[in-house]
């Protein structure tokens, strides 16, 4: 790896210094932006750091010495500053959940290398490909709320907003002469409009986890119990639930529905430690599961063969259209939409076109096609 060698970034903690900071992005026309967050090691994630890149300096912005940043809330919002990150979905949700943030004028390095049809879009990988330069990945799952930080960790914060400056700039020349700047704005467009999006209501717990769907009802019941044990511990301890106890466990003592320290061990195959240090507590949660009342997973209801069609047509069709132009499948048409086009059936242009409201280049586009698709599918349905 060639050494990288940047001038030190500003660190800022101080309100003095984020006015400093927001003085200074008010005058930029665009800025680089990423965050760091801790949820490998904190039971609730939170940003620990944010990363700023003008075309002349770095910062590093500290958040949990600051208790307030609403000063940058015009920053984000504003039209006139195109707000550069890679990979934005992540970094847009968790600046709208710890501060409110808005967003307008989004430039996302690595969709636009999605829509170029690169094999490989990381930013590591993108940074090798255009500066010769790679980031240390060692540090991507560090805890990011330790300080002070070491050195190597702020030069990897520091990488990860340092070149996306001239990155977008050669992304985007490389879209303008594909033709592709508006499909590129019209999803930079979608993603600021979703980070808007409440959150959904949150599932109860035993039905996050993985297969749970193949419980009894009985075991259903315990499972939800264990997670609401393994929840209290994690909040107490501050530490992410899969550090406490992991999903696969859970599975196996609601299977197993154990009632004794040995059983847990021997039925259903829990670790020494495990049952050392939470033994007891989960086998009371075992007990309360086996009182409550059983549950059963949300009914949905099965979409009809012509529904299937219709999906399965749609599905093709993009398929198809994605190997012609050499990208992924939800280039062509987000899964989402596909899924709505599919539910809709419309049979005209006019029928078609609120349901693509938010993608209009991918109506203009493709409507005609996708119409045909739907029309392919009735003609094949027996």
């Amino acid at each position: 790896m060639n050494p990288i060698h940047l001038p030190p970034p500003v660190w800022v903690d101080t309100t003095a210094g984020l006015r400093a900071l927001v003085e200074d992005l008010q005058q930029q026309d665009t800025i680089a932006v990423d965050t760091e967050s801790n949820s490998l090691h904190a039971y609730q994630e939170q940003v620990c750091l944010i990363q700023f890149s003008t075309r002349e300096k770095d910062y590093l912005l500290d958040p949990l010495a600051l208790p307030d940043l609403t000063l940058l809330t015009p920053i984000f919002a504003a039209p006139e500053i195109e707000k550069i990150f890679h990979a934005a979905e992540y970094d847009l949700l968790c600046l709208r959940r710890d501060f409110a943030f808005t967003f307008e004028n989004l430039f996302d390095t690595m969709w636009a290398a999605r829509l170029l049809g690169y094999a490989k879009v990381g930013l590591g990988a993108l940074l090798e490909r255009h500066f010769d330069v790679q980031p240390d990945k060692r540090y991507q799952r560090a805890n990011w709320a330790r300080r002070p930080l070491p050195p190597e960790q702020l030069l990897y914060a520091q990488l990860d907003t340092h070149y996306l400056i001239p990155l977008r700039q050669r992304l985007g020349k490389a879209l303008e002469d594909a033709g592709l700047c508006a499909l590129a704005e019209e999803d930079f467009a979608r993603f600021a409009r979703l980070s808007l999006d409440a959150p959904p209501e949150p599932l109860p717990c035993w039905q996050t986890v993985k297969k749970s769907r193949h419980l009894t009802p009985r075991q259903a019941a315990i499972l939800q119990s264990l997670c609401e044990f393994r929840e209290r511990i994690a909040r107490r301890q501050n530490r992410p639930r899969f550090k406490v106890i992991g999903d696969r466990e859970l599975m196996r003592i609601a299977e197993a529905a154990p009632a004794s320290l040995h059983a847990l061990s021997s039925e259903a195959g829990i670790s020494r430690r495990l049952v050392d240090r939470y033994g007891k507590g989960l086998l009371r949660a075992v007990q309360k599961g086996l009182r409550a009342g059983e549950l059963y997973p949300p009914r949905h209801q099965h979409p009809s063969p012509a529904h299937l069609e219709r999906l399965e047509a749609l599905r093709d069709w993009r398929k198809h259209t994605a190997r012609q132009l050499g990208v992924e499948s939800d280039i062509v048409l987000p899964r989402t939409h596909l899924e709505t086009i599919a539910a809709e059936n419309p049979q005209t242009l006019d029928a078609l076109r609120p349901l693509m409201a938010d993608i209009p280049w991918r109506y203009q586009h493709y409507g005609e096609e996708i119409l045909r698709a739907l029309k392919e599918a009735v003609r094949s349905a027996p």
